[in-house]
């Protein structure tokens, strides 16, 4: 039989206690030491690293009252807080064990013990120390990623009239724990702004869900949002929990909320009101505390008036709301977004450090830019691998003249929303010949999103 892997210390000083555990012990354990001194605990702790450690609750000094078991198992915590500890105790005392639980111990054993008895509490012992290290670990690397997402997104760039509007609401909103609605065209920041409010809230260290709900499809909705149970579908092998549990005490962003159906949006606003998830395959609530941002690009209240959104959705979702300017409302903003982005581009591809003359300021400027901040970035990216010179000229940036006056010139001033992102995706994928991965990057787009407003607009 394959032995388990671990390393286990037994602390007693009955010495034919410890030849009987150890002898047992060691036909199913890679790793046993015996120690009968407990004063000898803190050198052993410095020098080896334990899975697992029994320790006697009484010894010679104080037969019953357990007071020296507790004065060791501390001072093991001291030296290790994540240390799994067995009690021992040799008079049937459940209430001294039960105490020793509550004040740290994993587990408890009474002597004399079954052999079948012992491996299994230490089996089950080890168990919740395997789990008590992967949660610490995860911890760990959430802890890392918030601090790298925190990076990312640190410094929000725009000092135009229109931003400083946004910034301020940011300001008053994060300390809250409103619901806030962002609406924006895409590639406008939608999602920088919803990290900027939750970097600044009391939840800043929790973790952050983005949820991209144009990329989920229906029959997937409820699964991914809202977790499932083993067996609830034919692909579900173990239980998971879903989006919302997971941001359990932070955020969670709803990226393109206009485009739910309206039987999704019942469901959503479900969970919204009563503050519960039920998994997939079980009838178990489980109670959520997020915070709640939503986005979208789509004409809610106009959405509203045709029946398509429901109204009172939209009331909960937007205690406060924020839009945000176009890039082309904000002229002021691109200098210094392109120099941000200079920046950045030139360090990642190891480039001496290029710069702007006047003229192609000018005609970044003038440009419509309907990919907005995310098209932009792309065009600096691609001119600081493209361009030829440090000064970079217009021509490195790969703009159109005709397009930016065809942009004038065909768009009617009284088309709404919906009719504008119809003309704009029919113009991007004319423009890469019918190529729908270029497309939907320069839309700033999934290729399953640009695909389902294809479908809505009959493309």
């Amino acid at each position: 039989m394959e032995k388990i892997n671990a390393r286990i210390l037994i602390v007693d000083d009955d010495a034919d206690v410890l030849m009987a555990a150890r002898l047992f012990l060691r036909q199913h354990i890679e790793f046993v030491h015996t120690e009968r001194n407990p004063e000898n605990l803190p050198d052993l702790l410095k020098a080896e690293s334990y899975d697992l450690i029994l320790l006697d609750m009484n010894f010679s000094r104080d037969a019953t009252s357990g007071k020296e078991g507790f004065h060791w198992m501390n001072k093991i915590l001291e030296i290790d807080p994540a240390a799994a500890i067995i009690l021992i105790t040799g008079y049937g005392d459940i209430e001294l064990a039960v105490q020793g639980i509550k004040e740290g111990a994993t587990n408890f054993l009474l002597k004399p013990w079954e052999n079948k008895k012992l491996l299994a509490t230490i089996n089950a012992t080890l168990e919740v120390r395997r789990s008590k290290v992967e949660l610490q670990d995860l911890k760990s690397k959430q802890k890392v990623l918030i601090a790298d997402q925190d990076q990312a997104y640190s410094n929000i760039i725009g000092s135009s009239p229109a931003m400083i509007k946004v910034l301020t609401t940011v300001s008053k909103v994060a300390k809250t724990d409103a619901n806030v609605l962002i609406l924006g065209e895409n590639g406008t920041g939608k999602e920088v702004i919803a990290r900027a409010i939750h970097r600044a809230s009391k939840r800043a260290g929790e973790v952050f869900v983005s949820v991209d709900l144009g990329a989920i499809t229906e029959s997937l909705f409820e699964s991914e949002l809202f977790g499932y149970t083993k067996g609830a579908f034919t692909d579900a092998k173990e239980d998971r929990a879903g989006r919302f549990e997971a941001a359990h005490k932070g955020t969670i962003f709803l990226d393109e909320i206009g485009n739910l159906s309206q039987s999704l949006q019942s469901k959503l606003l479900s969970v919204l009101q009563n503050r519960k998830v039920v998994r997939l395959g079980s009838h178990k609530e489980i109670p959520i505390d997020v915070r709640l941002v939503c986005a979208t690009n789509m004409p809610l209240y106009q959405m509203v008036s045709e029946n398509k959104f429901r109204q009172d959705l939209l009331y909960r979702i937007n205690t406060v709301e924020i839009k945000l300017p176009a890039l082309r409302e904000r002229l002021e903003d691109i200098e210094p977004l392109v120099e941000h982005y200079l920046e950045v581009y030139c360090k990642k591809y190891k480039i001496q450090k290029k710069r702007l003359n006047a003229s192609t300021l000018k005609r970044l400027q003038t440009h419509h830019w309907p990919g907005n901040i995310r098209e932009l970035q792309h065009a600096v990216e691609r001119a600081v691998i493209m361009g030829e010179n440090q000064v970079l000229e217009p021509h490195d940036f790969f703009l159109s003249e005709n397009e930016d006056k065809q942009e004038n010139e065909v768009m009617p001033v009284n088309m709404n929303l919906e009719e504008t992102e119809k003309m704009l995706i029919r113009k991007v994928v004319d423009k890469h010949g019918g190529n729908i991965s270029r497309a939907a990057k320069e839309l700033g787009l999934t290729r399953a999103s640009l695909y389902r407003r294809m479908e809505k607009y009959d493309l």
